[in-house]
């Protein structure tokens, strides 16, 4: 696997002090080798981080989201394990899917082979892009294992389900997932704003079965009313939850290719996002559309990071 390139080993924060565990203590390094020596690694949370951001430029958007995967990680890995964690978690990084010198759609399929490798092993992941583009690489990769019996939940400020007419994109992931595997999957758009999107996506994107709460409806019901009226009877299905960055208050992630000061709010978020893992088998986490060099005191980077330390605790607390 050539495109797999470990991350810096810098990244691994420690304190040296038993008594002060940092989660960088907690990581094994997946050596360079082939996807099937996978089944080998005992875990509880596999990562890989997706440095690429071509998407977002060819959809208009601006650049730096390729920072993103190193920047999480540094935050991250820098997190103390939850107070009531009962036990250190293992975590498996990848590294980086990198091979710049490839078309961007092979790019996607050597993405989407290694989610699907994951839940082949029946193994949590949390993809760090990136553009949003990889929201089809992670999406595709999940239902190609659990198609008929899953779940995806975008947040997010747009729709992404753009026609695919003039190549791939950001704007695009979801109009690749919605066509490829139509009534195999339920579908929601959460947070989708008024000044983001055009009628005829959503309509299109309705007609495709998907169910979309735009951001005027979750501030009027609750993030929790919505979530728990599409998840019910849900119960046993798998779960991918897609959270691109821009879905949040300005206030909250500056650093993003689009960033409003209409958005979730981070507190919010979490309880329902808990509530969700607590419930059901959220078995993968893509963060997107982080972009480091727009950001301001790290504070969209940070934001990512807790997210990505709340999925693996909440589903460590699972069992």
């Amino acid at each position: 696997m050539s495109w797999l390139h470990p991350i810096d080993k810098h990244l691994l924060f420690t304190r040296n002090d038993k008594e002060d565990p940092r989660l960088g203590e907690c990581v094994q390094l997946f050596p360079k080798a082939d996807l099937s020596t996978l089944k080998n690694h005992s875990c509880d949370m596999a990562i890989i981080g997706y440095p690429d951001d071509e998407g977002i430029s060819l959809n208009g958007g601006r650049v730096g989201a390729q920072n993103a995967p190193k920047e999480i990680r540094t935050y991250l890995y820098k997190m103390t394990p939850h107070l009531q964690s009962k036990r250190l978690p293992q975590i498996l990084d990848m590294g980086d899917l990198v091979d710049k010198e490839r078309p961007l759609a092979e790019r996607h399929e050597e993405a989407r082979l290694m989610t699907r490798t994951f839940c082949q092993n029946d193994m949590r992941w949390i993809a760090l892009g990136g553009g949003h583009d990889y929201g089809y690489c992670d999406g595709a990769g999940f239902l190609d294992v659990y198609k008929n019996d899953a779940v995806i939940i975008n947040f997010d400020a747009h729709m992404d389900v753009r026609p695919t007419d003039k190549g791939f994109n950001s704007g695009t992931p979801f109009h690749r997932i919605l066509s490829e595997f139509t009534g195999m999957v339920d579908f929601a758009e959460v947070g989708i704003q008024n000044q983001c999107n055009s009628k005829s996506h959503i309509a299109w994107a309705e007609s495709k079965g998907a169910r979309v709460f735009t951001l005027d409806e979750v501030n009027a019901k609750g993030l929790a009313a919505a979530l728990k009226e599409f998840m019910s009877g849900k119960e046993n299905k798998k779960v991918f939850l897609s959270v691109d960055i821009d879905a949040f208050t300005s206030s909250e992630a500056p650093g993003c290719s689009q960033s409003w000061t209409t958005g979730l709010h981070t507190k919010e978020f979490l309880e329902c996002f808990k509530w969700l893992i607590a419930n059901f088998d959220v078995r993968g986490l893509g963060l997107y559309e982080v972009s480091p060099p727009l950001d301001q005191d790290n504070r969209t980077s940070k934001l990512a990071a807790l997210i990505a330390h709340n999925f693996i605790f909440s589903s460590l607390s699972k069992g």
